[in-house]
């Protein structure tokens, strides 16, 4: 039966945070190896693993894909202005940039922007399509203003686990 993990993952033990650290780095390492990673058995890895899985904590075992090898040249993060910061017209906006495949990244912010979001798109020409879509003719946007990424300098979704 999986132990069931504290609400608050401020207190996940180390050797939860161990787990995290390794699978983050590579989510197919071994169980076996992880466990000798961590002076823990391979069985007690399992147990902490699928509890992390329910609990949340691993919210999912996916893989990054290089946009490059599947001709997804255009990456660009595109700050948008509300009309207002009403609960009707955020819902609104958030569930169109939540159902649109290329938004790869949306983040309801503060500080001058409503929303920012990471767009990924095979060109050009799509690129602009989609901000026709979501932006132009989106009658809950005010403005909104895209920066084309020149470089992937830095991307990935690693967490720093504190010890």
């Amino acid at each position: 039966m999986p132990r069931k993990l504290p609400s608050s993952p401020t207190l996940l033990d180390r050797y939860d945070k161990a787990i995290l650290r390794l699978l983050q780095r590579d989510n197919r390492t071994a169980q076996r190896v992880i466990a000798e990673s961590v002076a823990l058995s391979t069985a007690a890895v399992q147990r902490r693993i699928v509890a992390m899985e329910a609990a949340g904590v691993i919210a999912a075992n996916v893989a990054l894909v290089n946009p490059e090898a599947v001709s997804a040249t255009i990456t660009s993060i595109v700050e948008v202005l509300l009309h207002d910061e009403s609960a009707a017209r955020v819902d609104a906006a958030k569930a169109l940039f939540r159902a649109t495949p290329e938004v790869q990244q949306c983040y309801y912010v503060t500080g001058g922007s409503s929303v920012v979001l990471v767009i990924v798109a095979p060109d050009m020409r799509r690129y602009e399509r989609l901000t026709r879509l979501l932006f132009a003719e989106n009658p809950c946007v005010k403005s909104y203003r895209s920066l084309i990424a020149l470089d992937r300098v830095k991307t990935g979704g690693t967490i720093t686990i504190p010890d």
